[in-house]
């Protein structure tokens, strides 16, 4: 008799047989499962195409998306902007230097998809009256959609891939992570990886791959040395580069790195763009906006950089001068939004934005199509220089693509890719090797140099030599060092399946380092302010690099790069003159001589043989958090598996009505994922249930799923007694859905102007402007105790009704804009700054006639600040005789924001000689913001 013996816990992986590979076939290969890869999995499979979606996580909270979003970026919407407005924005950003045949994809076809996904359940803001509430957080053009609820965006588009139609048609593979894509005859053909649990190898036959793996986001070191503390998603580490690369595809624009402005020491975005709305900027030590250029782009980071380094510096996004409810709604998207750590961060240095700026410094580098313009070569049906490989995301070279573009990409991807079936040949057997040598060869060393102290080097390498100011001699001394890596990189050592999913990591770091610093090193100019700065080329060469610079991999595996022009542009664009032509072919790049400080006139004096001590390891990391433990409540457990059935209501009643609040809630969130029949008036009942966490729950779910709820009979009669109930939360909820849904009146919404909170009562001030009750509004304006309703109010005043003309005497009495204008006189009375300053803002909407126009420039002189730049608002819409020499004065204000309110407002009246006059002396004020507005108005 034998007895097996199991091997030692610490007993590194078997190497899995080559020939017991796990084949999978599909139509479609979609390889990454974050914005893109999602989107492209759904719309080839509603094409009739069977897909397969590897993710090397779970796709549930996978990807950049994966803890929400705050707001797009890009937002072309009907009636706020443009798509050829769109297109030249980008095109100055880029310095020129883009396809806008692709940027114009985004442009167009964003609005479709910002409705495609409301038709998910994905929450936009939207004001009282159910319009996209876009902001201008650039001196140009309004793109910025703000999702202050968009926390659950990645959960609503899992909900979409789990649909029963989509389940059909879409494969998911978790925890399978692709290291080559497989080609054939020159296209497509599958991908090669390996199981991130188990190890083993997996082999795709498709008829077209597309990929979808994100921004190289872990390719600079971040100040704090913490390997997976970057700016952009850690596990986004060049996979998609790196295929790309390795398949024969074309990537362009690899110098015109992705630098950003961040918080400091935490490396989280300062979300400017969420903050600019709330009244937040960017400013230097004494308080000044500094920044001259419009939209984010390489110049912006230029400016940034340098301010920083000056005796001006640091700089900070300010935010302490803000009232308290801006701040607590700062809080409150900042805080559990995109970086859910962002409050324990601030409250461990005991810092408030009551009492203290935030201040700012640079990322780390990294390559990102969506907010930079690295990535692979795409046209605009995202199809790659590779026949049947698509790339879409932050990956594909569609410069500052953002979110939007990210789905719109990914559609196009998945529509054209939809038109082939799978594979029927031989799948490529010396490229099957090639990966599988690649995946196994650390279970071979498994006592070699841990991942983490390889990758350290590798990466402090990148910050030493490559990351900007560049210059051609470390660029070349890079190189080097990334050469001598590879000997490091094969003599890494792991012992499990997560050990080679980091290893294999750390191969597609080193090839996006290569292919950045030749990239640097081609191109021989400098352009796109810091993210290419060339001290050795520092002036813009129009002549000679008025290109984009390709580059692919030989059929001999060297580096080649192609110049090629830039293509006549579909939106002229001032300053900018493509000509198209020829490209020109620049083949490989090499390094300058580094090896001497200067030249060798004089021989050494003697020579001595010797092997170069091998450069000391750095400092090893700790490895990731080990997820928490699993929950064990065999009710828990059970809805955890009903999620992944699809169930019907009647399968979730007994868990919503179990005795157990926390089965109660897991169910209301199951509910909310699988969405069957009757959901709607479910939650709603659930807005009644005895535990506040489970009316948490409900009421968070309704506002997420308000845009896919059917507008029922029941669900109102559900809705409008939750209004009755004690707890505020139901109350402000209920409110906010049935002005979403239009299943309210003025008669219904009134009641609750009496409510005892704050929040309800705001909530009933929103949905009385939805339905223009102006009546009850006037009637409110003066009598609430909240400074916070009584500023809500004012605002919602301007918007009630049709738009008057600002002077027009002979139209027929108005009642609803008699009382508008009397509630907002008697707001200019109000004892609180911020009430009177709304009001006048609100005038500025309204119209400004006499005797207002004489209070506006009396309130020019008031003590604060809020109130000057209310009044001079106002005056935007006041009789120019008396408006324009009043905010001529009123540029001469101490306060900047004073000074910028009075540049808009003259702007509107600039077919004045002396308004236009007034404009030129403020070109040359202290802040960028009044310089640039005053520049634009003239």
């Amino acid at each position: 008799m034998t007895t097996s013996v199991n091997p030692p816990a610490d007993a590194p992986l078997a190497v899995p047989s080559l020939a017991d590979a796990e084949e999978l076939t599909c139509d479609v290969l979609v390889i990454g499962g974050g914005t893109a890869g999602t989107m492209a999995a759904l719309t080839a499979a509603e094409h009739g195409a069977n897909v397969l979606l590897l993710e090397k996580a779970h796709v549930r909270h996978s990807g950049a998306l994966a803890m929400g979003m705050d707001g797009v970026n890009n937002a072309v919407i009907p009636g706020r902007a443009e798509p050829d407005d769109y297109v030249a924005e980008i095109t100055r950003a880029n310095d020129g230097i883009v396809d806008q045949s692709t940027v114009r994809q985004t442009a167009t076809r964003g609005f479709a998809m910002v409705q495609r996904l409301e038709s998910y359940g994905v929450k936009f803001e939207k004001d009282e009256h159910g319009d996209y509430a876009v902001r201008q957080v650039h001196r140009s053009g309004s793109y910025v959609l703000p999702m202050p609820e968009g926390k659950d965006v990645k959960k609503v588009l899992y909900r979409q891939l789990r649909r029963r139609e989509m389940r059909e048609r879409i494969r998911i593979e978790n925890r399978v992570m692709p290291v080559r894509v497989l080609t054939a005859d020159g296209r497509a053909v599958g991908a090669a990886g390996f199981n991130t649990r188990t190890g083993r190898f997996v082999q795709v036959r498709a008829g077209a791959v597309i990929l979808a793996t994100g921004a190289c986001g872990r390719l600079g070191l971040p100040a704090s040395g913490y390997l997976y503390g970057t700016y952009e998603n850690p596990t986004n580490a060049g996979d998609g580069y790196a295929m790309a690369y390795h398949a024969g595809a074309e990537l362009t624009g690899i110098e015109c790195f992705q630098i950003n402005p961040l918080i400091k020491d935490y490396n989280g975005p300062a979300c400017a763009y969420v903050a600019n709305p709330f009244g937040g900027y960017q400013v230097n030590r004494h308080g000044e906006r500094f920044v001259d250029s419009d939209y984010w782009s390489g110049q912006m980071m230029a400016e940034f950089a340098a301010e920083v380094a000056s005796d001006r510096g640091p700089v900070y996004l300010k935010l302490s001068h803000l009232p308290e409810e801006s701040v607590s709604a700062l809080e409150t998207i900042l805080h559990s939004t995109e970086r859910p750590t962002r409050g324990t961060f601030h409250s461990g240095r005991g810092h408030d934005y009551r009492t203290h700026d935030v201040e700012m410094h640079i990322s780390e580098i990294g390559l990102c199509g969506g907010h930079s313009a690295s990535g692979v070569r795409v046209d605009d049906h995202a199809r790659t220089t590779v026949p049947r490989l698509y790339a879409a995301g932050d990956l594909a070279c569609v410069p500052h693509n953002y979110m939007i573009g990210a789905f719109v990409f990914g559609d196009l991807a998945g529509a054209d890719a939809s038109q082939y079936s799978a594979y029927e040949g031989e799948l490529p057997g010396e490229q099957l090797r090639e990966a599988h040598e690649l995946i196994y060869r650390p279970l071979r060393n498994p006592d070699g140099p841990p991942q983490p102290q390889v990758e350290y080097k590798l990466r402090r390498f990148v910050n030493d030599y490559v990351a900007p100011p560049k210059s051609g001699a470390r660029l070349s001394l890079a190189l080097e060092a990334f050469e001598r890596m590879r000997a490091d990189i094969a003599a890494m050592g792991a012992r499990t399946a997560h050990e080679l999913m980091r290893c294999a990591e750390v191969t597609f770091i080193r090839d996006c380092a290569e292919m950045a610093a030749r990239s640097s090193l081609a191109r021989t100019e400098s352009r796109w302010g810091l993210y290419h700065d060339r001290l050795d080329h520092p002036a813009r060469d129009d002549a000679s690099w008025f290109h984009h610079l390709d580059l692919h991999k030989s059929p001999s595996g060297a580096m080649e790069f192609t110049a090629r022009p830039v293509a006549p542009y579909l939106v002229p664009v001032d300053g900018f003159a493509p000509v198209g032509g020829l490209s020109r072919s620049l083949g490989e790049v090499h390094a300058e001589d580094v090896a001497t400080a200067g030249s060798r006139d004089v021989a050494p004096v003697a020579t001595r043989a010797g092997t170069a001590e091998p450069e000391a390891a750095s400092t090893p990391h700790a490895s990731p958090t080990a997820p928490s433990g699993e929950r064990s409540a065999a009710r828990l457990l059970e809805l955890v598996a009903l999620a992944d059935e699809e169930p019907e209501l009647g399968a979730l009643l007994p868990y919503l009505t179990d005795p157990v609040p926390a089965v109660r809630r897991e169910a209301v969130a199951v509910l909310t994922e699988t969405l069957p029949p009757g959901t709607a008036t479910a939650l709603a009942a659930a807005l009644r249930d005895t535990a506040a966490e489970v009316r948490a729950a409900a009421a968070a779910s309704l506002r997420e799923l308000v845009e896919t709820l059917p507008a029922e009979p029941d669900l109102r009669d559900g809705l409008a007694a939750a209004l009755a109930e004690p707890d505020p939360v139901v109350r402000a909820a209920a409110l906010d859905v049935l002005r979403a849904l239009r299943l309210g009146d003025a008669a219904l919404f009134a009641v609750s102007l009496a409510d005892s909170e704050i929040a309800v009562r705001i909530e009933a001030v929103r949905a009385l402007v939805s339905v223009d009750a102006a009546g009850e509004l006037a009637r409110a304006a003066a009598g609430d105790p909240s400074r916070e309703v009584r500023v809500a109010i004012a605002k919602g005043l301007a918007t009630v009704g049709a738009e008057r003309p600002a002077h027009d005497t002979t139209a027929a009495a108005d009642p609803a804009a008699d009382a508008i204008e009397a509630a907002l006189t008697g707001l200019l009375d109000d004892p609180d700054a911020l009430v009177r300053a709304a009001a006048y803002g609100a005038l500025g909407t309204t119209g400004c006639p006499e005797p207002l126009t004489a209070r506006a420039v009396a309130a020019l002189s008031e003590s604060a600040w809020q109130v000057r730049a209310g009044a001079a608002t106002a005056l935007s819409v006041a009789d120019p005789e008396v408006a324009v020499p009043a905010l001529a004065k009123a540029l001469a204000d101490a306060n900047a924001d004073v000074r910028k309110a009075a540049v808009l407002a003259l702007t509107r009246h600039r077919v004045t000689e002396e308004a236009r006059a007034a404009l030129a002396t403020a070109t040359t004020d202290s802040d960028a913001d009044v310089r640039a507005y005053a520049g634009r108005a003239l």
